[in-house]
């Protein structure tokens, strides 16, 4: 069982570097598409979800006109995304219980699944070490895909640091 402050503030962080990296996305965009950061703002804001977001880059990056060595590392980030999305999404829309000592003990999915003659809700997973662990990882990841998209779009020729 974790802490509640803990937990907090590997939620806090993860949420801090999710929104950071994803807002990336809209010098990629502007690069794919070939148009000024506040064109791709207005299509970025647009979208207002993240994996509307993934999947407008990863179809802009499949274009033919893009060169290879774009595409395939623009989906090679974007897959990472979408892998750490999951543990973003799953801390963003759960329930947390708590123990008899204010410890989060567990996390419930605020999600309905439905079988064929029941409904079930909120899949219930233990917050102990090993999951903390996972979160704090996902940071990290998080953190270093941030990194990958400043050097891509820092390598793109078009690139003006005053834009920023």
């Amino acid at each position: 069982m974790a802490a509640a402050q803990d937990v907090l503030l590997l939620v806090g962080r993860l949420n801090y570097v999710w929104t950071n990296t994803e807002s990336l996305l809209i010098y990629v965009i502007a690069h794919l598409l070939g148009v000024e950061k506040d064109a791709a703002i207005v299509v970025f804001l647009t979208l207002n979800t993240t994996r509307a977001r993934i999947d407008l880059t990863e179809r802009l990056a499949k274009l033919p006109r893009i060169p290879v060595a774009t595409r395939d590392e623009v989906l090679a980030i974007t897959l990472r995304l979408k892998q750490q999305s999951k543990m973003r999404n799953k801390y963003n829309h759960c329930i947390y219980s708590v123990d008899e000592q204010g410890e989060i003990s567990s996390t419930q999915l605020m999600r309905l699944v439905e079988g064929e003659k029941d409904v079930r809700y909120g899949k219930v997973e233990q917050l102990d070490a090993r999951e903390m662990a996972r979160l704090d990882n996902a940071v990290r990841e998080i953190t270093d895909i941030s990194k990958r998209l400043w050097t891509f779009i820092r390598s793109r020729p078009n690139f003006d640091e005053r834009s920023i």
